[in-house]
């Protein structure tokens, strides 16, 4: 991979640099590189692919960039269209592969992939403790990871104060046996002395039986077996055969595996579709093809910094005891997203929770069964949605929308091979849609594949672009030769649409927009590199390196439009790392798309020539 990069880099790198120095400072670039255009039919109108508001009545060069011009294609006669606006052949949206899908009212899914692994409920761990200090004889467990039962004999312990006090007890009996004919407040001294004993004795670690055998056979025992309290497997052996201990030295440490938690990781930028009480299914790698499930118990108030993660814990019933802790699993948390962006929990409306056990939920109040806490209302610790919340969401696919940063436009089929672009105003990403707020109608048929191939159709005609907002007089009058330092908009444009598309894990999206790379001079190489790219791999090595160099463009102040924000991710690459530019401020991956879209940081913001 390193040898490859280093083969890109040596011709992108060494074209770009040395052509950089024309876009930040010459004002022009240098023609070349690009085949003769036919001679145009008379009365045509001749535009620059580049820069579209040239428009010229003659061929010749692009007075900007030195380009040749192109004869602007005439429209259809008596097809009238508006500028934003463009219609197709069918066989010209064949070629330009478009499709399109429904503006639709629905519940927008989310799924949120995360990593952890199994570890013990911390809720169901106990320790064995010796309730009377002597020495320890015999260990009946002697390793860890057995299973014992509640009531299962553990270690048998010599005490010399367990001696003591069984002869408290025989004593204590014997003088109430001498003093039965007594007076009544005696024998109720005596009585009371026994009972003193007999306490005394349990506190000691003895059970009712072994105190009755002491009673009957009024002989006192210099040893006393350890009996379980609960059952369960022991996790750790704390001593050995032989050791003395004092009361409350931990002997064993118990775990009841019946009951497990899942430790997952969710990224900061997934928090909004984390709830309580979410379910979450999930799987090992012991057990392939095996999907388990869970729910959403305790969401971490504190951020990791170092990460950017939030621990999420998910309790997991294991009565087969199959999961083991310290196994490897993949979750996935499923949500619905309301109309106003916020993930939705419709099953824990008008139910009762215990605010310090979460899982326990009830239809009605009453007291957590685990703790004994007053359970309260689902509605004051969770977003069950109220009646408008729940109102299904109007959602294009996320693949629709072609974001510039400030601005989301798309295009919508009209029919006949028409398409208009639209400025619209979008909500959250929730999984593999938008929420859109302004600007589309339920039913109307957006382009979901293709928009940009309609884009720079419009460019080509000299149409302008959705992509490009309209530029201020007063920026036109304060930049050189009509466009700022640095590459032309075109190419920075045709930029960030290849970003978005390998985001997306679009091969023929990032190929169509680096059609315009390959049309510019300075940036053909790379066009044609990531043109002729055979897998998204290829491509996206060859977007790192012209990235690199854009970066370098950027920092000496060629940004032509901001603000641009610059993106670094360590794991690009087999942890060789890698950065990249984009407009919008959440991380968009190019180099893992789906896979890890969210996985990288901000490095850095220019603000452009605005």
């Amino acid at each position: 991979m390193k040898a490859t990069k280093q083969i890109i880099a040596t011709g992108v790198v060494a074209g770009i640099v040395g052509l950089a120095v024309g876009w930040g400072l010459s004002g022009s670039d240098t023609p070349g590189g690009h085949a003769p255009v036919a001679v145009a039919e008379q009365g045509e109108t001749w535009t620059c692919s580049m820069h579209p508001q040239i428009r010229q009545p003659d061929p010749g060069q692009c007075p900007i960039c030195g380009m040749d011009l192109i004869p602007v294609a005439a429209p259809e006669v008596g097809d009238t269209l508006a500028p934003r606006q463009l219609r197709l052949s069918p066989a010209a949206q064949e070629l330009a592969s478009i499709q399109t899908a429904p503006v639709e009212r629905r519940f927008a899914p989310v799924e949120t992939r995360m990593v952890g692994k199994i570890a013990v409920d911390e809720t169901q761990v106990r320790s064995i403790t010796a309730w009377v200090a002597g020495r320890i004889d015999r260990l009946y467990v002697d390793y860890t990871g057995v299973r014992v039962e509640k009531g299962d004999h553990i270690a048998y312990l010599y005490s010399p104060e367990l001696l003591t006090a069984q002869e408290e007890l025989i004593q204590a009996l014997r003088a109430r046996e001498r003093l039965v004919d007594s007076g009544t407040s005696v024998g109720q001294t005596a009585q009371a002395t026994v009972e003193a004993a007999r306490e005394k004795l349990r506190l000691l670690g003895l059970k009712d039986e072994q105190i009755e055998r002491v009673e009957r056979e009024r002989r006192a025992s210099d040893h006393l077996t350890i009996y379980a309290p609960t059952g369960g497997v022991v996790i750790k052996k704390h001593l050995s055969e032989g050791a003395y201990v004092q009361t409350g030295t931990p002997i064993y440490t118990i775990a009841d595996l019946s009951r497990l938690w899942l430790e997952l990781r969710a990224y900061e930028s997934d928090m909004s579709w984390i709830h309580y009480g979410q379910a979450v299914e999930f799987s090992a790698e012991a057990y392939p093809g095996e999907v388990f499930s869970g729910q959403i118990s305790f969401v971490d108030p504190v951020l990791d910094e170092r990460t950017r993660t939030v621990r999420v814990r998910v309790n997991v019933a294991n009565e087969q005891g199959r999961l083991k802790p310290g196994m490897l699993v993949w979750a996935v948390a499923q949500a619905e997203v309301g109309a106003h962006g916020r993930a939705m929990s419709p099953a824990l409306k008008g139910k009762w929770i215990s605010p310090m056990h979460p899982e326990i939920v009830r239809a009605a109040p009453g007291a957590c069964d685990i703790c004994g806490m007053a359970l309260v209302r689902a509605e004051e610790l969770y977003e069950t949605g109220d009646e408008a919340e729940r109102e299904m969401p109007l959602v294009v696919p996320a693949s629709a929308p072609l974001l510039t940063g400030k601005r989301a436009v798309v295009y919508v089929a009209l029919g006949e091979g028409l398409y208009e672009g639209r400025e619209v105003v979008l909500g959250p990403r929730a999984g593999d849609y938008y929420l859109v707020r302004e600007g589309l109608r339920e039913g109307e048929q957006v382009v979901v594949n293709g928009a940009f191939k309609i884009d720079s159709a419009l460019q080509i005609r000299a149409q302008p672009s959705m992509m490009n907002a309209p530029a201020r007089a007063d920026q036109r009058d304060n930049e050189p030769n009509g466009h700022a330092h640095g590459p032309p908009s075109a190419v920075w444009t045709a930029y960030f649409a290849t970003q978005q598309a390998l985001s997306k894990d679009d091969l023929s999206g990032a190929q169509a927009a680096a059609a315009t790379l390959a049309a510019h001079p300075a940036s053909q190489e790379i066009g044609d590199a990531i043109r002729g790219a055979g897998d998204l791999a290829a491509a996206r090595q060859a977007f790192a390196e012209f990235s690199m160099v854009l970066i370098r463009v950027a920092r000496q102040g060629g940004v032509h439009a901001g603000p641009v924000h610059l993106f670094h991710c360590p794991m690009a690459f087999d942890n060789e790392g890698a950065a990249w530019l984009q407009q919008a401020m959440q991380t968009q991956n190019p180099y893992f798309g789906g896979q890890m879209y969210r996985c990288g940081s901000l490095r850095e913001t220019f603000a452009g020539h605005e």
